[in-house]
């Protein structure tokens, strides 16, 4: 059977240095068709990722197939592409203070709640998922995956991040009245934002500092009890600040 096509999404090439152009072309197309991959909600063609990017389907297969080599993606037993294994290696380092420090509470997040629940942080105007614990005896759960980018100005995690920030202005955008309502009551909520049809909630992660860090989050379908969901996440935000906090201070600092 054939997979249908994916729909067509366009990507634009993140940040770059000086005037705008990438020093590299064929390194800067790789690289949006790797975020490409990574942020689709399902596994995408070739054609697809293509018609994405503006460039020839071969183009793009051989990218992809560069990519594969490298594990930073992988095929179905359709051949559609999604994010690889490798990714997460390159994950590892990334904020590994409040990485280590997250799984745990994310585990006990996760099987109290039966939902999945996930680690995000902010990269410019986005919002991307860097750990991700799925309940080991729940019946059903949301599926999720590290490296998911969405625009921080949409869904829980992202609204979460703006509120432990200075300012919810993102990319231009004014501050939302869920961002304003987020930093009052310590957790936010959002519906259909990122993913057509699933609930979120999350709470910032802050330093000593008052410095937003991440967002803790769970994602979910159906009637939850959004009230105690909320007091759960600004617990388990609160429990990876604490945990953090003291894998920084028995940090070596320098030459015995």
């Amino acid at each position: 059977m054939t997979r249908p096509e994916s729909p067509t999404v366009t990507i634009t090439a993140g940040a770059v240095v000086g005037d705008g152009a990438p020093a590299s072309q064929t390194l800067d197309r790789g690289l949006r068709a790797l975020e490409l991959v990574a942020a689709a909600a399902e596994p995408m063609t070739t054609s697809g990722v293509a018609r994405a990017l503006g460039l020839h389907r071969s183009i793009t297969y051989r990218m992809l197939r560069t990519l594969e080599n490298r594990r930073l993606v992988d095929r179905d037993s359709s051949g559609a592409w999604l994010p690889g294994a490798g990714l997460a290696v390159l994950a590892t380092n990334v904020v590994p203070e409040v990485r280590s420090a997250a799984q745990p509470v994310l585990e006990a997040l996760a099987n109290n709640t039966g939902m999945t629940a996930f680690l995000v942080i902010r990269d410019h105007d986005e919002a991307v998922t860097v750990s991700v614990v799925e309940p080991r005896s729940a019946i059903a759960h949301v599926t999720y995956r590290p490296g998911k980018r969405h625009p921080v100005h949409r869904g829980a995690p992202g609204l979460a991040l703006l509120a432990g920030a200075a300012t919810g202005v993102a990319d231009g955008k004014p501050e939302r009245p869920e961002v304003t309502e987020c930093r009052e009551r310590g957790w936010a909520y959002s519906e259909s934002e990122v993913l057509p049809g699933m609930k979120s909630v999350a709470s910032p992660v802050l330093d000593d500092d008052g410095h937003c860090r991440a967002a803790v989050a769970v994602v979910f379908v159906g009637d939850h009890d959004l009230a105690a969901l909320g007091s759960a996440v600004i617990a388990a935000a609160a429990d990876v600040t604490h945990r953090a906090r003291l894998m920084s201070r028995s940090r070596p600092t320098g030459p015995a």
